[in-house]
């Protein structure tokens, strides 16, 4: 490995969040899938988590230029909703799902600082019944025009970079905040990996 790769990964990890993460439930387009794993990573993401009770599995992610998005983030695939939230209640202190009902906060109130979970629904039906149940809250994205809906992938973008905005203030992105195992691990396996895109 050159110098040049290995700094760049060190650099890469030393910001990763783990206490951050998104959850795409029943998300049909692989293209949108892609698009939300390169926000993703673009913002630290380390962790994202793919549920499927409705549709099928993706055996891959979209056009090639996104795709590889993929090699650098560590992806959950769940097919059962409790399992899926089970496991995330053992590592956030918050879920939140993208869905407007009466009791719905604006982004901007979210505190994106503390271990959170952002759900994002499936494009014709959003956020499912079952996992609403399972989320601490509800959160919409301000908006002032006719149409009132955002692509997942947008709206997914949206709320990262607030929440990247958040932890920047606060310093979140000058210390290394993955374990040293995960550093070591991480770091080992992006070490194969092809840095060109």
């Amino acid at each position: 490995m050159t110098p040049e790769r290995e700094e760049r990964i060190r650099q890469v990890l030393h910001r990763r969040q783990p206490d951050l993460t998104v959850i795409m439930e029943n998300v049909h387009d692989p293209h949108n899938i892609s698009a939300v794993m390169r926000t993703a990573d673009s913002v630290g993401i380390q962790e994202l988590y793919i549920l499927n009770t409705r549709i099928s599995r993706h055996e891959k992610f979209g056009k090639k230029s996104s795709a590889s998005a993929a090699n650098w983030l560590t992806i959950h695939h769940f097919d059962n909703t409790e399992e899926c939230f089970s496991a995330l209640r053992k590592k956030y202190a918050k879920i939140y799902a993208t869905h407007l009902g009466v009791a719905s906060q604006s982004l901007y109130a979210l505190d994106l600082r503390e271990p959170v979970a952002l759900v994002f629904g499936n494009e014709h039906s959003g956020v499912s019944e079952e996992a609403l149940r399972h989320c601490d809250g509800n959160f919409i994205i301000p908006q002032v025009g006719m149409v009132r809906s955002l692509n997942i992938s947008v709206a997914c973008a949206v709320t990262l970079y607030e929440a990247m905005r958040q932890r920047l203030a606060d310093g979140f992105y000058d210390q290394k905040r993955l374990s040293e195992a995960e550093y070591t691990g991480l770091s080992r396996l992006w070490g194969a990996h092809d840095l060109s895109d």
